[in-house]
C-alpha cells in the first residue's frame, strides 16, 4: 500500500501533461502511485499517459469511454486508489520539488489527520510566480491537528481539491465524491472541511497552479457556468441532512454570494445575453438560502444588494461610470505629469548655470535604495573625516528610514534632487550610469562598482546575450566617460574593470569600503542584528545567497531550505536572500527559514550570520574578509558559465568546502567540513588573493585621497593583525564539527577533491 495516491485527470492538456506527470514521478519521496485518468480527451493525453505507464510501474493508466468532466474523472481515480492519502493534481499543474516529502513529514508530525491543507502559487506564462494571498491562514503555530471550528479562516482559502491531501479511509467512510459539471470542487471541499475530525496545515507551496493564457475551463465562455447554482444546491442539501453543521450556514451563504458575483462579473465566463438570466437565478438562490449571521464588509453589502434585488441594469450603469471615471483620471493625470517633467528639465538647465558647491557631495546606490554598500561606507567616512563637507543621499521614500540624520534626504526626480545633481562637486554611486546627468566641468564622479567580478561584466557581455539582456552598451560607455575614479577591491577587479569598462578614470585599488563595518562592528551590534532578524539565541545562522541566473527567466530555488534545516537539526536557521524579480514565494516558510530577500543591507546580514552558503554570488568575496566559514553549493556550473561566462572557476579556488548537490551540502555540515581546518586553510588562501586591502580602513583611504588630497594612502593593516568581529556562535568548537548523522549518497565528492 503506497503512502500517496496522486490522481491526475487529463483532458486537452497534452502540452502540459508531460511536465505534470514528471513533477510527480521525480519527487524525492517515492512511496506513491500515480493514477492518470484520460477523460476521453481528443488530443494526445491518452498516449502520453500510456507512455508514462509503460516506463514506470507506479503509473496506473485509466481511459474513460466518454468525457465526464473533472468530477467523474477524479471519482474514477479514487475507485482505483490504494494509498493512505489522496492527492489531486490537475493535468496542467505541477507539484513543487520535495512536496510529497514535506507532506509526509507534516502528516507524521500532526498524527495522521483526516485532511492536510497546503499552499500553492500561481504561475503565469510570463514566468511570474505569485503566492496565494491568503497564505497567512496556513500558519503552523498552535496546536495541530484541529477541527474547522478552531480555524474557520480556512474557509477563506480557494475552495479547490488540489491544495489538500485526504486520508482515504476518511473519504470512504464519509461517502464523499465529486459531482459532475463546472465548479465541482465546491460541493467537495466544504463538506470535507466541515466533517473532518482532524485537520492540519502546511505552510509550504506544494503546487504550482498554472494560469494559462487560453484554454482554461474557467476562462471558457459557456452556459455551463450556470452549473454553479446546482453545486450550491448540493452544498446546502448536505447541510440540511446534518443539523450539527447548521452553524456553518451563514458563512457558506456569504461565500456563495461572493462566488456568484465573481462568476457574474467576469466578462469571459457568461455568454452574451445571459447575464440577466444568471442574475435572476442568483436572486432565487439568495432568497432560498439567505442566512443572516456572518459579517459582511461594506463592499460586499453592495454585492448582496445587487444579487438580492437582481439589479442588472444598475450594476451595468455603475460599471460604465467606473470605467469612464478611470479613463478620465488617466487622461487628466497625463497633462500635469508632462508639464511637471518639462518644468524639471528647465529647472535642471537653470541650476547648471549656477556655480558648483565644492562642499557638497551626493551619494546614491543602484535602484534608489537606502544607505548602504560602498557609497554608504564612504558617506559615513566623509562625515567623520571631513565634517566641513555636506552630504546628501538620493533614495526612494520607502528607504529614507535607513538614512543617517546628518545627511540630507533627496527623492529621485524632485527639484531638490536635480538641484543637487547640478551643483554638487562630488557624485558617488555604484550604478553604471547616473540617469539624466550632464556632467559639468569641475564635477567629480566616484564609481564604486557593486561587487568583485566573477561572472563576465561590461563589454565582455557583448558575447553573452542571455546575460546582457537589455544592456545598452552605448549608454554604458557614455556613463564610463563620466567616471573620474573607480574604487577597486583587489588586483583581479582592477584588471577586469579597466578592460571591460575602458575609460580615462583613475583606479583606486584600496579595498571594499562596505566591509569596513566587519572590523568596526561590535559583538553587541551582531547580537542586536540577530534579534532584529528573529534569529534564536544560540542558533547557527546560515546566510543563503545564490547568484542571479541570467539564463533563466525565473530564478529557481536550487535548495529545499525546509529539508535542509530539518536534516541539520534544531540548532540551525537559514536566512534566505534569493533572487526572484517577480517576488515569487518561498517554497517553505517556517520559524527556521527566514526570508530576508527584501532586507536592504547585505552587510548587516553577513554580520548576523555564522556561515555563508552561496554559488557564484560576489558576496563570497566580502564574506571571506569577515573570516567566517563559506560553503559553495554549485550544481549548474556548466549552464552558468555558458550563459554568463566566468573569469575563473570557483571550484578550483574556493573559499571553503564545495558541494555539488543538496545531499553533499548536508554531508559537509554533518561531518563538520564546513568549519574544519581544511576549509579554514582554503579561506585563508582566498582572503590573501581577494581581500588584501579589506582591513577596516578602505573608506578612509578613499576619502583621504579624493576629498582631502593626500597622495599616499593610509597603510594597510597586515592580515595577521586584523580582527573582524566574531560571529555570535562559536563555530570552531568540537560541538560544531558534527551536527547531524552524515549521509553518503552515490558519487559523493568531499571537500578534499577541491584542493
Amino acid at each position: 500500500m503506497p503512502r500517496f495516491s496522486v490522481i491526475v485527470p487529463a483532458y486537452q492538456v497534452q502540452a502540459y501533461l508531460h511536465e505534470c506527470l514528471d513533477s510527480v514521478l521525480s519527487q524525492s519521496y517515492p512511496d506513491l502511485e500515480l493514477i492518470a485518468v484520460d477523460d476521453c480527451s481528443p488530443d494526445a493525453c491518452g498516449a502520453v499517459i500510456d507512455e508514462f505507464a509503460a516506463r514506470d510501474p507506479r503509473v496506473r493508466a485509466v481511459h474513460l469511454p466518454e468525457n465526464g468532466g473533472l468530477g467523474p474523472a477524479r471519482n474514477a481515480g479514487m475507485e482505483r486508489a490504494t494509498g493512505d492519502y489522496l492527492v489531486f493534481l490537475d493535468g496542467d499543474d505541477t507539484l513543487t520539488p520535495d512536496a510529497l516529502l514535506a507532506l509526509a513529514d507534516r502528516l507524521k508530525e500532526t498524527g495522521e489527520p483526516d485532511v492536510l491543507v497546503y499552499d500553492y502559487a500561481r504561475t503565469y506564462w510570463s514566468g511570474e510566480t505569485v503566492r496565494n494571498r491568503a497564505a497567512a491562514e496556513l500558519g503552523e503555530a498552535g496546536p495541530a491537528p484541529f477541527r474547522l471550528a478552531d480555524r474557520p479562516g480556512l474557509l477563506n482559502l480557494l475552495m479547490v481539491a488540489w491544495n489538500k491531501t485526504y486520508r482515504r479511509k476518511f473519504v470512504e467512510r464519509a461517502g464523499l465524491t465529486f459531482p459532475p459539471g463546472y465548479y465541482e470542487d465546491t460541493p467537495w471541499t466544504y463538506p470535507v472541511l466541515m466533517t473532518a475530525g482532524s485537520i492540519a496545515t502546511l505552510d509550504r507551496v506544494c503546487v504550482h497552479y498554472r494560469q494559462r493564457r487560453t484554454g482554461g475551463i474557467l476562462r471558457t465562455t459557456s452556459e455551463r457556468h450556470f452549473d454553479v447554482f446546482d453545486q450550491y444546491d448540493r452544498v446546502f442539501a448536505f447541510l440540511d441532512e446534518r443539523p450539527e453543521l447548521r452553524r456553518w450556514r451563514p458563512v457558506l451563504f456569504r461565500r456563495m454570494v461572493d462566488h456568484l458575483v465573481t462568476v457574474y462579473a467576469r466578462r469571459d465566463r457568461l455568454p452574451h445575453g445571459s447575464r440577466t438570466a444568471f442574475l435572476r437565478r442568483a436572486r432565487t438562490h439568495y432568497r432560498r438560502y439567505r442566512t443572516p449571521g456572518a459579517p459582511v464588509s461594506a463592499r460586499a453589502r453592495a454585492h448582496h444588494a445587487m444579487v438580492r434585488f437582481g439589479l442588472h441594469r444598475t450594476y451595468r450603469s455603475l460599471r460604465l461610470a467606473a470605467a469612464l471615471r478611470r479613463r478620465w483620471t488617466r487622461i487628466a493625470g497625463r497633462l500635469p505629469r508632462a508639464l511637471g517633467r518639462a518644468a524639471l528639465r528647465l529647472h535642471y538647465r537653470v541650476q547648471r548655470l549656477l556655480p558648483l558647491r565644492a562642499d557638497r557631495a551626493v551619494f546614491t546606490v543602484h535602484g534608489g535604495r537606502g544607505h548602504g554598500g560602498d557609497p554608504g561606507a564612504l558617506e559615513s567616512a566623509l562625515r567623520d573625516l571631513a565634517p566641513h563637507l555636506r552630504t546628501a543621499w538620493v533614495a526612494r521614500p520607502e528607504y529614507h528610514h535607513t538614512l543617517p540624520s546628518a545627511t540630507a534626504r533627496l527623492v529621485p526626480g524632485t527639484a531638490a534632487h536635480w538641484s543637487a545633481l547640478a551643483r554638487s562637486a562630488y557624485l558617488v554611486t555604484d550604478a553604471d550610469v547616473v540617469p539624466g546627468l550632464v556632467k559639468r566641468k569641475g564635477q567629480v564622479v566616484v564609481q564604486t562598482r557593486r561587487g568583485t567580478p566573477l561572472g563576465h561584466a561590461g563589454l565582455d557581455l557583448l558575447e553573452r546575450p542571455a546575460a546582457a539582456r537589455g544592456t545598452d552598451f552605448a549608454r554604458l560607455l557614455r556613463g564610463v566617460d563620466q567616471w573620474d575614479y573607480v574604487i577597486s577591491a583587489d588586483r583581479h577587479s582592477t584588471l577586469t574593470w579597466e578592460r571591460v569598462c575602458p575609460g580615462r578614470y583613475t583606479t583606486l585599488e584600496y579595498g571594499r569600503p562596505r566591509t569596513d563595518r566587519f572590523h568596526t562592528a561590535t559583538v553587541a551590534d551582531v547580537a542586536r542584528l540577530r534579534r532584529s532578524l528573529g534569529v534564536p539565541e544560540g542558533s547557527v545562522a546560515i546566510l543563503y545567497a545564490p547568484a542571479h541566473r541570467d539564463y533563466r527567466r525565473t530564478q529557481p530555488r536550487l535548495l529545499d531550505l525546509e529539508r535542509l534545516v530539518r536534516r541539520l537539526g534544531p540548532r540551525f536557521v537559514v536566512l534566505s536572500r534569493a533572487h526572484h524579480p517577480h517576488r515569487g514565494p518561498l517554497e517553505a516558510a517556517s520559524g527556521r527559514v527566514l526570508d530576508v530577500t527584501g532586507h536592504p543591507d547585505l552587510t548587516a546580514l553577513c554580520l548576523a550570520s555564522d556561515v555563508l552558503v552561496t554559488d557564484y554570488s560576489p558576496v563570497m568575496f566580502d564574506y571571506a574578509g569577515l573570516d567566517r566559514p563559506v560553503v559553495l553549493h554549485i550544481e549548474d556550473w556548466e549552464a552558468y558559465e555558458a550563459a554568463r561566462g566566468a573569469y575563473f572557476d570557483p571550484r578550483a579556488f574556493p573559499p571553503g568546502a564545495v558541494a555539488g548537490s543538496a545531499d553533499e551540502l548536508i554531508d559537509i555540515f554533518a561531518t563538520g567540513h564546513w568549519c574544519g581546518a581544511r576549509s579554514a586553510r582554503l579561506r585563508a588562501d582566498f582572503r590573501a588573493r581577494f581581500c588584501a586591502y579589506d582591513d577596516g580602513r578602505a573608506a578612509e583611504r578613499v576619502v583621504r585621497r579624493i576629498w582631502l588630497g593626500e597622495a599616499r594612502p593610509a597603510p594597510v593593516v597586515p592580515p595577521g593583525e586584523r580582527r573582524p568581529v566574531p560571529s555570535a556562535v562559536d563555530v570552531t568548537g568540537p560541538a560544531s564539527l558534527t551536527t547531524v548523522p552524515p549521509q553518503q549518497p552515490a558519487g559523493l565528492r568531499t571537500v578534499t577533491d577541491h584542493g
